[in-house]
């Protein structure tokens, strides 16, 4: 099992400590992140979404609601969230500012691909891997990254891509290597030289290369 990109993201309804939600109609016309973890009180799942309850307000500006999900309760999610505060210093918070989905029968890891078979629990279970989807508005998947579950995600390399994909997902551009929001974009290669001067009025450059082909277009950020 498994989602790949371009498939419309499941409408699973499930358990979270914000209620039960159904999932198209919780992201609403918003983006959406989809992080999951293998189990509550581990250690880098708790490093993880400290760091995602501290860049909120940063997801918030791009109009992407953020959601956890982990293979325990939603009474262990609530205790685990007092650790979680504690780790980034709100120990007073009750809550995090996004909701964490209770998966204790593994059905949607399963439903999306997200068990890790080398790492296992006390019981011989194989742990949720560290998934990351982003949906888009339209209820596609526009991107996956899976990282096993001894390696934490680096959270703002996960922001750099939304802004690439909300980028690239309304302009005729792509982005480059290691391209960060601001910088220069590259024309697609499937753009005639007669249509660059009315898409791009900022512009662009040309690297020239050994086999003179000229297909490294440069174009400020539109």
């Amino acid at each position: 099992m498994g989602i790949t990109l371009g498939d419309v993201f499941p409408n699973f309804e499930a358990d979270t400590t914000a209620g039960r939600i159904k999932f198209h109609d919780w992201l609403g016309n918003s983006w959406g992140l989809l992080c999951s973890h293998p189990a509550d009180y581990t250690p880098v799942c708790t490093t993880e979404l400290g760091r995602m309850a501290k860049l909120a307000p940063e997801f918030k500006k791009r109009n992407v609601k953020i959601i956890a999900l982990s293979i325990d309760s939603v009474q262990d999610h609530h205790g685990w969230t007092k650790d979680i505060n504690a780790y980034i210093g709100e120990s007073s918070v009750q809550n995090l500012p996004f909701p964490i989905i209770a998966d204790e029968k593994r059905e949607l890891a399963v439903q999306l691909g997200m068990l890790d078979p080398s790492e296992r629990n006390k019981e011989g279970l194989p742990l949720t891997a560290r998934a990351v989807f982003v949906i888009g508005p339209d209820k596609t998947l526009k991107l996956s990254i899976l990282y096993p579950a001894t390696t934490g995600r680096n959270f703002d390399e996960i922001l750099r891509v939304i802004d690439s994909l909300q980028l690239t997902a309304c302009k005729k551009v792509a982005t480059p290597v290691d391209w960060k929001a601001g910088e220069d974009c590259m024309v697609l290669p499937n753009i005639s030289e007669e249509d660059v001067t009315k898409l791009f009025p900022k512009g662009i450059h040309i690297k020239a290369l050994p086999s003179s082909k000229k297909y490294l277009r440069f174009t400020p950020q539109p």
